[in-house]
């Protein structure tokens, strides 16, 4: 990535932690149906902490505050976290079960999920000391699969102390206004966008998302992403070729990578040029986390020719 490197971009990321339980099957299963599936995974995931793995393979400094379980899955759940290069002191370990989410993946590599919350639903607020830790970042990444009330808390600390918020707006559900207006960047896929704007169409859909927020990337898949803002000229940036094996973490790895290149001060287009690169190769794995770039890999992808 070139750049006028700013060093390393400090980011927080207040949101989920799953077990994801994945199921490999030639076809998903339709409503009624039993399907055999040829495999089976366990794998570390969660919107959160996939988007801080993600960041920190891509460069960043981030912290992770959420909860874990007091099981076997919260142990593992915070070892991945900690091995990825992400700082795990603000996550709280609470009695019960931690998060789980259970995927069923096909032979197209696209797929369905199940979140049970477990401990994340204990997020209700920021905890002692999670003001400090977002007050030093230079953005705050959230997603939907904790309480509202979470989200709403962090993104009005982030807003206080001036620091970028990002928001992935899932699981979709209706937002409130008041996320909306402390809301930087919004980051919906295809069909986010359209549930939240009521349009099919994703460039109108993102025009239609800036009367709420200042700046819109709708993510499209294997057809790369649009970029909205205010003021501005919309901006398709194309996916890279690949072979998709698993969707599973392309939206978050999407994220990581672009938090890390904005922290680092490039501009837009590249910025989402090397997200492109950086989701392009997740999906050629298997898996959520495990199946994330690191930097010297998205920066390999990034610098040949198209």
């Amino acid at each position: 990535m070139t750049s006028a490197s700013t060093g390393a971009a400090r980011i927080v990321v207040l949101g989920s932690t799953n077990m994801d339980l994945v199921a490999y099957t030639e076809a998903a299963p339709a409503p009624g149906e039993t399907v055999t599936g040829r495999s089976f995974r366990t794998v570390p995931g969660g919107k959160g902490a996939n988007q801080a793995v993600a960041a920190a393979r891509a460069g960043g400094r981030v912290s992770m505050i959420g909860a874990v379980g007091d099981d076997d899955f919260g142990v593992r759940l915070r070892a991945t976290l900690t091995e990825a290069g992400v700082a795990t002191g603000p996550l709280r370990t609470v009695p019960g079960p931690s998060g789980t989410a259970h995927i069923v993946v096909d032979d197209a590599g696209e797929n369905s999920i199940v979140v049970v919350p477990g401990a994340n639903g204990t997020v209700t607020g920021l905890a002692d000391g999670d003001e400090a830790v977002i007050a030093g970042a230079g953005a705050l990444l959230l997603q939907l699969e904790l309480p509202l009330s979470a989200v709403l808390d962090g993104a009005r600390s982030a807003r206080g102390h001036g620091v970028r918020t990002v928001l992935t707006p899932a699981p979709a559900q209706p937002l409130p206004e008041a996320l909306l207006a402390v809301t930087d960047l919004l980051v919906p896929n295809e069909h986010e966008a359209a549930a939240l704007s009521g349009l099919s169409d994703p460039r109108a859909a993102a025009l239609a998302l800036l009367d709420a927020v200042p700046e819109v990337v709708v993510t499209l898949g294997a057809r790369g992403c649009l970029r909205v803002s205010r003021g501005k000229e919309p901006l398709l940036v194309p996916a890279r070729r690949t072979r998709a094996v698993d969707t599973t973490a392309a939206g978050d790895t999407f994220v990581g990578a672009l938090s890390v290149a904005l922290g680092e001060g490039v501009p837009m287009e590249p910025a989402l040029a090397w997200a492109c690169a950086a989701s392009a190769l997740s999906v050629e794995r298997r898996g959520a986390s495990s199946s994330m770039p690191d930097r010297a890999e998205i920066d390999a992808l990034a610098s040949r020719a198209r």
